[in-house]
């Protein structure tokens, strides 16, 4: 399937109520919002790495979620195309008002997305607050995340 037939997809089987048209024009409008509109034609693997993690948000996008949750959504990409993904996942934050749950080792990340970060250890929760609260904790184990 071509990637706007990937963004119809789950709108067929999700929102059977909604016109043809209607259909199209959130497909549109979600590549649009992602930075995708002129590859709405092209097969999967014509995308890169970057336009595959660009392509999935916007499969879920379309379908207009209240919350989204991202895993690693910068791993294995160069820092340019992280940095574009982080930026991303910021708008889509604000456009959309949808909040994110964000699971991520990539402080760069967590500080451009987020508002709380909770820090797990053992699968307990040892910290939560802001970037800026963190990076300052009086314990020195859980600066050193920050470093």
């Amino acid at each position: 399937m071509t990637l706007a037939e990937n963004l119809m997809f789950p709108l067929n089987r999700n929102k059977p109520g909604i016109s043809r048209a209607e259909k199209e024009n959130l497909v549109e409008e979600t590549l649009k919002s992602v930075d995708l509109l002129d590859a709405r034609d092209k097969m999967p693997a014509e995308l890169s790495g970057g336009m595959h993690k660009r392509a999935g948000l916007a499969r879920t996008l379309v379908l207009q979620p209240e919350i989204i949750l991202y895993d690693e959504p910068t791993t294995g990409l160069d820092p340019y195309t992280s940095r574009d993904i982080n930026d991303l996942i910021f708008r889509v934050q604000k456009i959309y008002n949808v909040s994110s749950i964000v699971v991520t080792h990539d402080m760069k990340c967590a500080r451009k997305v987020s508002d709380r970060i909770v820090i797990l250890q053992n699968g307990n929760f040892i910290a939560m607050g802001s970037y800026d609260e963190l990076e300052h904790h009086s314990d020195e184990m859980i600066r050193n995340y920050f470093i």
